[in-house]
């Protein structure tokens, strides 16, 4: 497959070249679904994290399957991975690199961190210092790291996933508000199903396993989130998204009555962003030319999760975020 990135398409081209590109991507979860048992949300979201250029963080309890997803959309797509060990003795120069002295050259080079792939598992992230996690969402944001002075670009795609452990929260660093912000999406595992799980056991117990194979490479992702920028967006949708963003901010003329009652803090404007960006590519992988009111809602509760902040009266009455969110998309 031949890519241009410099193609300008109308709108039938978009359609055309969306419909042919999910086609790819399909091929893409195929052979993720090949290897993990279950988790479907999880992969339809780590799916379309990676096409809306976002980054994913991940809450569950060991064992269900976080390392393996992202390191089998590694070999599928034919990128580099590196998976990153958070722990509380870790410094920003393990993540990033740092200088060291060549006596082959007599000089001091640079030694790149394994922040330099396309594919980045940050394994509980909260159990570093507050310097390292800046380290790592710096380069989130910047798509660079700056060693002794100077600056480098990451690869590109660059694409982290992020896991926190939501038990044995002694000796962690919790994520602040505004660096939660850096995620596009928060997602919460759950244990997998009687079935799911028989189905687990009996294929990692044998002498067997499957090895995803590539189907797709690092240019046709590029090209694909390329795409997603340019799908017309109906103006009653960009309105929804800003008005939902709108209904959590307290003690403004737009907060909802359950916000002013339930939360002490609400969604900025990148949530408005990720909501736009996220229902493009949900709907281009279902097919669609164009996002609609149920794309937004579809991605709202991974998209606004982590951007609200409880007061002690949801707390007190169990009024979770994922229950008040529920009640603000109608």
């Amino acid at each position: 497959m031949i890519i241009t990135m410099t193609d300008t398409f109308d709108i039938r081209e978009i359609n055309e070249k969306i419909q042919r590109e999910s086609a790819f991507v399909d091929l893409l979860t195929m052979e993720l679904r090949k290897v993990i048992v279950g988790q479907k949300h999880m992969v339809e979201r780590m799916l379309i994290g990676l096409l809306s250029n976002g980054h994913i963080l991940l809450e569950g309890v060991p064992g269900l399957a976080k390392t393996l997803a992202i390191n089998s959309m590694a070999n599928a797509i034919q990128a580099k991975f590196s998976r990153i060990q958070f722990t509380p003795d870790l410094l920003p120069a393990d993540l990033i690199g740092t200088m060291i002295y060549s006596q082959k050259n007599e000089e001091f080079v640079v030694k790149k961190g394994p922040v330099f792939a396309n594919f980045i598992l940050a394994d509980e992230i909260n159990r570093a210092p507050a310097k390292v996690q800046s380290a790592l969402l710096e380069a989130m944001q910047e798509k660079s790291v700056t060693v002794s002075g100077k600056s480098y670009l990451l690869p590109d795609p660059f694409f982290v996933l992020a896991t926190q452990n939501p038990i044995e929260q002694e000796g962690t660093y919790p994520l602040p508000e505004a660096q939660l912000d850096r995620f596009m999406f928060n997602l919460w595992l759950d244990y997998p199903s009687m079935e799911e799980e028989l189905a687990i056991v009996k294929s990692t117990t044998v002498a067997t396993s499957y090895e995803p194979k590539p189907v797709l490479n690092t240019e046709e992702i590029l090209y694909f989130q390329s795409l997603i920028r340019k799908i017309p967006v109906p103006d009653n949708v960009y309105q929804y998204a800003v008005n939902l963003v709108s209904k959590t901010r307290t003690g403004t003329p737009q907060a909802h009555a359950l916000a002013n009652e339930f939360l002490s803090w609400g969604a900025g404007p990148r949530a408005s962003q990720y909501l736009i960006i996220g229902a493009k590519c949900h709907a281009a992988l279902s097919g669609k030319y164009s996002p609609d009111i149920e794309d937004i809602k579809a991605v709202a509760l991974s998209v606004l999760r982590h951007r609200l902040v409880r007061n002690y009266k949801a707390e007190a009455e169990g009024m979770s975020v994922d229950k008040l969110i529920d009640k603000l998309i109608v």
